[in-house]
């Protein structure tokens, strides 16, 4: 099995019985290796409902979704979901099973010996940030992020090259979701997974996404492309209003100051760590009403950042 999986959708389509319009239409996505892809959109956008169908907890009623050029149809349903790592909202453990029971679940099933699943859960604990003591503790001893970070380790578990993320941090309070959402990109620089990840969140898709799919109502797809891409140039009237007036700023955040070019000098000035989002540092510098930072890498200073700076990058 691969590391990461290419994941096609083909025309897919679904329509809920009873249901005059379809709730997909004729999707079409091509979603390389190891991309991090965002489905976002309004209510009744079909998100949920495409992620779905990947594993076939909703039916194709026509079209296909392939996987590594496998369609989803071809395979048993079992085959199919051991193979994908899936985290909801709600995070789903059983209530009844320790944290080390939980994250070996898929293992168990697929048979794989004791020793190997214990050794594989203490490192997927220490993969998503808890303690080995974390094992022996009961899902209703554990706050909501450190439940998610569990149902995270627990679809990592079996090495699964897909994971399915059907907002997951759309219950958390900002601070944990922000930390989560940190956590999640480390993890897939790390993992090396293909992730398809769905929220209604417009900033959410575009500070985790590789590439963004924004659905319109019927399930639609309206716009599929790079974050920045989408920014600069969204694809017509829904697309941008959707993402909002402030474009600029939004794309700012997607660089930080490590990945643009400095200028010399050091001395005066805030200092800021290298990792500052763009849009960050152009806040504080406008709130300090200073004309540029110091950027460093710990200790060391590796030049200043000014707001024409800001302004060349757009």
């Amino acid at each position: 099995m691969s590391s990461a999986a290419r994941i096609e959708f083909d025309r897919a389509t679904h329509r809920y019985e009873g249901r005059a319009a379809d709730a997909v239409h004729e999707l079409s996505l091509d979603i390389p290796e190891g991309c991090f892809c965002v489905l976002v959109g309004p209510s009744g956008g079909g998100k949920s409902t495409a992620l779905k169908m990947v594993n076939c907890l909703v039916p194709l009623d026509s079209g296909d979704i392939r996987i590594d050029g496998r369609s989803v149809r071809s395979l048993s349903t079992v085959e199919l979901r051991r193979g994908i790592g899936y985290v909801i909202q709600n995070v789903g453990l059983f209530p009844h099973m320790t944290v080390a029971d939980n994250v070996g679940t898929v293992p168990r099933l697929l048979g794989w010996k004791r020793q190997r699943i214990r050794e594989r859960t203490g490192e997927l604990l220490e993969l998503v940030g808890l303690e080995p003591e974390y094992a022996a503790r009961y899902p209703a001893e554990l706050s909501g992020g450190q439940r998610q970070r569990v149902g995270l380790a627990r679809a990592l578990a079996a090495d699964p090259p897909l994971l399915l993320m059907d907002e997951p941090f759309g219950a958390l309070d900002p601070i944990t979701r922000f930390r989560l959402q940190t956590e999640l990109k480390r993890l897939h620089e790390e993992v090396a997974k293909t992730v398809i990840f769905v929220t209604h969140d417009i900033d959410e898709a575009i500070r985790m996404g590789d590439r963004i799919a924004i659905l319109r109502e019927g399930g639609v797809l309206a716009q599929y492309d790079t974050p920045d891409a989408i920014l600069e140039q969204p694809a017509d009237d829904f697309v941008s209003q959707f993402i909002g007036e402030d474009r600029a700023l939004r794309r700012l955040a997607l660089r930080t100051l490590r990945d643009v070019k400095l200028r010399p000098g050091s001395g005066d000035g805030t200092r800021v760590p290298c990792d500052t989002t763009v849009r960050n540092a152009v806040s504080l510098m406008i709130e300090t009403r200073t004309p540029h930072v110091v950027v460093v890498d710990g200790d060391r200073e590796l030049g200043v950042f000014d707001l024409e700076d800001a302004g060349a990058l757009l």
